[in-house]
C-alpha cells in the first residue's frame, strides 16, 4: 500500500504513538470506493496503535484540489458541506473507533472550523510569506495544468490550495500533535508543502506516507463504472450492486484488492491465492473479497441477501427467495433485461399465459413456440415451472404488486411491469 514516504517516517511510527490524517473533500454526501484506499490506511493506522484523524476538509472543498483534474470544479456552499460531513463521518465510524477512551481513539475535524475566521491579510502575512511562488509552482500538479493544451489554466484560487493544505498540516501538527499525513501518490506535493511550511515557520519535524492511486489492471480508472462511481452510501449504489462489484473484478485485480480492502493476514491470503490457481473458474479470491468489503461497509445481513439475490440469476434458488426481494434489489438484479409494461386491470380480471407471453409482451413470437417450451418445461414465471401454457394468470402472482419474472430457457430473463 506504500507508494512513496519521507525519510525518518518508518523510525517516528516504531518509536511512538503517532498521530496522522487523512483529508477527505466532502464534494458529496458519500464517499466513493476511491476513497476507501485512503480509509483503509487510517483503519491499519489505527489497528497498529496510532491515532488516526480524519480531516473533513470543509474550507478547501470550498475551492477544489487542482490535482490530477483537468479543469475547475463546482464550489460548494456552507451548509451543503455541513450536511456532506455528517454523512461522511456516519460512514467513517464504520471503519475507525471514534467513541472508545482509548489513547489512540480517532478523531473527525473539519478546516473550515479554523479557516472561517482567519482573515485574507493574515494568512498571507502569517502563511504565504513561508513559500516561494518558485517552491509552489515546481509542484507536478501545478506544472501539468499550466502545461496542459486545454489553456484553462489556473486560477489563483485553486493555485492557492496547497498553502491551506500546507497551514492543515500545520494547525494540526500544533494543536493535536500530528506528525504525518497520508494520502494518494497525487497528493504528494500538497503533503511536502505541509512539511516544509512546519519547517520553515516552528522549527518542526513531520513526514509524509503516500499510498498508489490504484487504477485496473486494463488502466481504466478504480471504482468507475458504466452508471458512474460505486458509492459507499446504498442511497446511490445497492449493496447488492456493491456486491457484485467486487465480484466481478478481473483476477490480476482481486489479487491486488483483496491485499488493500481487507484485513485478512498474509497467510489467509497466501490460501486463496492457491485455491484460485488451482481452480479459477471458482473465483473464490473475488468471492472472499466482496465478502469482506461488503460487510465491512455494509453489513453480514446485507452480504448474505446479496448472495442470495446472486444466486436468483445465476443459481438455483427458489420462488420463495424471490419473493423476500425488496423492489430495489429486484430491479438492480435485473436490470437490463428485456421489460414490458402489462395491464393491471387485465391482470385484474385474469388473462391466459399464452396471451399475456405473446400478445402483451412480445417473450415469445408465437404461441405456437411457447406452447412446445412449456410442454418442455423450459418456462418460469416467479421461479415456478409453468405447467400450462393457458393457465391463468393474476394479480395473486405479482412481486412486489407490480412484477412478474419470465425465465424462458435457462437463462434468459423478462420483467414484466403492471401498470
Amino acid at each position: 500500500m506504500i507508494h512513496d514516504m519521507m525519510p525518518g517516517t518508518e523510525e517516528q511510527l516504531q518509536k511512538e504513538m503517532t498521530s496522522a490524517y487523512v483529508g477527505i473533500d466532502p464534494t458529496a454526501d458519500s464517499l466513493h470506493i476511491g476513497h476507501l484506499v485512503s480509509v483503509m490506511m487510517l483503519k491499519h493506522f489505527q489497528r497498529s496503535g496510532h491515532r488516526p484523524i480524519a480531516l473533513v476538509g470543509g474550507a478547501t472543498g470550498m475551492i477544489g484540489d487542482p490535482s490530477l483534474k483537468s479543469a475547475e470544479r463546482n464550489l460548494l456552499d456552507e451548509a451543503t458541506l455541513r450536511h456532506n460531513q455528517e454523512y461522511i463521518q456516519k460512514q467513517l465510524a464504520k471503519f475507525l473507533d471514534f467513541d472508545s477512551d482509548a489513547p489512540n481513539a480517532a478523531k473527525l475535524v473539519n478546516n473550515y472550523d479554523w479557516m472561517k475566521e482567519y482573515s485574507f491579510l493574515n494568512f498571507i502575512r502569517d502563511i504565504g510569506k513561508h513559500l516561494t511562488v518558485n517552491y509552489m509552482m515546481a509542484k507536478d500538479s501545478v506544472k501539468k495544468r499550466l502545461s496542459s493544451e486545454s489553456n484553462v489554466g489556473m486560477s489563483f484560487t485553486e493555485f492557492s490550495y496547497q498553502l491551506l493544505q500546507g497551514y492543515d498540516f500545520l494547525y494540526l501538527y500544533e494543536h493535536e500533535g500530528c506528525r504525518l499525513q497520508m494520502g494518494g501518490s497525487d497528493q504528494w506535493g500538497n503533503i511536502t508543502t505541509g512539511t516544509e511550511l512546519i519547517r520553515r515557520k516552528l522549527g518542526g519535524e513531520a513526514f509524509a506516507l503516500t499510498c498508489p492511486l490504484i487504477t485496473k489492471a486494463d488502466g481504466g480508472k478504480f471504482g468507475k463504472t458504466e452508471s458512474g462511481n460505486v458509492w459507499l452510501d446504498r442511497r446511490y449504489t445497492s449493496p447488492y450492486k456493491f456486491y457484485q462489484f467486487w465480484l466481478n473484478v478481473s483476477d490480476e485485480d482481486a489479487a491486488k484488492y483483496i491485499k488493500i480492502f481487507t484485513a485478512l493476514s498474509q497467510e489467509e491470503i497466501a490460501v486463496l491465492e492457491a485455491e484460485q490457481a488451482a481452480a479459477p473458474h471458482f473465483r473464490p479470491i473475488q468471492k472472499r473479497l466482496a465478502q469482506e468489503v461488503t460487510i465491512m461497509v455494509h453489513s453480514v445481513e446485507d452480504y448474505e441477501a446479496a448472495v442470495e439475490a446472486s444466486n436468483i440469476l445465476f443459481g438455483n434458488s427458489t420462488s420463495e427467495a424471490l419473493k423476500k426481494l425488496d423492489e430495489d434489489t429486484l430491479l438492480a438484479i435485473f436490470d437490463g433485461v428485456p421489460r414490458f409494461e402489462v395491464s393491471l386491470d387485465e391482470l385484474k380480471t385474469g388473462v391466459k399465459a399464452s396471451e399475456l407471453l405473446t400478445e402483451k409482451a412480445a417473450v415469445f413470437s408465437s404461441k405456437g413456440e411457447m406452447r412446445k417450451l412449456v410442454q418442455n418445461g423450459g418456462v418460469n414465471i416467479n421461479k415456478e415451472k409453468l405447467m400450462e401454457a393457458d393457465a391463468i394468470l393474476t394479480t395473486n402472482l405479482l412481486l412486489d404488486e407490480k412484477y412478474l419474472l419470465i425465465q424462458r430457457g435457462k437463462k434468459n430473463y423478462f420483467l414484466l411491469i403492471a401498470k
